[in-house]
């Protein structure tokens, strides 16, 4: 059976990265992070469901049923073991993917992750979500980005051409409307996060005007976090020879056992 998720597959090294983008995006935003990286790896860019050439994949909106979807098709191609990296929905997916299956995962990348906390920018995604001309488009990927983004024409140009696919805008409106309902978004417990035990790289964005940079606190310890100044929600595009730098290192880290509590005796 041929599944109906679609995934962009660049290069041919022995370790396999797979990259999931953040709402209302596609595979192809990847595009100036996966030039450094696939040399000397094989990537899998998403196009999760709901978006792009995955658009009519069954149920699509819930990052569950995208965590799911990707595992399921992973397997399908036979791949074992994975290197993850994602960005804002994204991100929830990567984490919910790598609490499903983190035997699987071997690194985690978490770009300004969703579900780590409960604000989120609501009115802005769902004027994104509406988005439909370039020049409203590039107007919200403006606003989402930091002070010193530089104008994202190309990705503008991408993201006009996707919406134009029947369904795809009424698509994003919906699942705007569900993941941004009364404001707010579903939070991952953050004792699940703590039994993650691959090593996890989490990015934020000083700037950030969808989820606060402030939902990186308090996270495990083991955690490394990197706060990238003045830059915005859209890392992929603001800053992409520093994550694929960052993808890069997370991946040459080494996991780190997490050591059980000790309880009292009893007596």
């Amino acid at each position: 059976m041929i599944s109906s998720l679609h995934a962009a597959e660049q290069g041919v090294g022995s370790k396999t990265i797979v990259l999931l983008h953040g709402f209302g995006g596609c595979a192809d935003v990847w595009r100036d992070v996966i030039a450094p990286l696939a040399p000397s790896a094989r990537t899998l860019a998403y196009d999760l469901p709901g978006h792009g050439l995955s658009l009519d994949f069954p149920g699509a909106g819930p990052a569950k049923v995208a965590a799911s979807a990707v595992l399921a098709d992973l397997a399908a191609r036979a791949v074992k073991r994975i290197h993850l990296v994602g960005h804002s929905m994204g991100g929830a997916v990567a984490t919910l993917m790598a609490l499903a299956e983190p035997e699987k995962v071997a690194s985690l990348t978490l770009l300004a992750p969703g579900g780590f906390g409960p604000e989120i920018n609501g009115p802005l995604l769902r004027r994104y979500a509406a988005a439909r001309s370039p020049s409203e488009i590039r107007a919200c990927l403006a606003a989402m980005s930091g002070p010193r983004a530089r104008p994202f024409d190309h990705i503008a140009d991408t993201l006009c051409e996707m919406r134009q696919r029947p369904g795809q805008s009424e698509k994003l409106v919906e699942i705007a409307a569900a993941m941004t309902r009364d404001d707010r978004q579903g939070v991952i417990p953050r004792e699940q996060l703590d039994r993650l035990t691959m090593p996890v790289m989490v990015v934020w964005g000083s700037d950030d005007a969808v989820l606060p940079f402030s939902h990186a606190d308090d996270l495990p310890a083991r955690f490394h976090v990197h706060h990238v100044l003045e830059a915005g929600h859209m890392l992929i595009e603001e800053a992409p020879d520093l994550i694929a730098n960052i993808i890069r290192r997370n991946m040459n880290r080494r996991a780190r056992p997490v050591r059980p509590k000790l309880t009292a005796a009893a007596s």
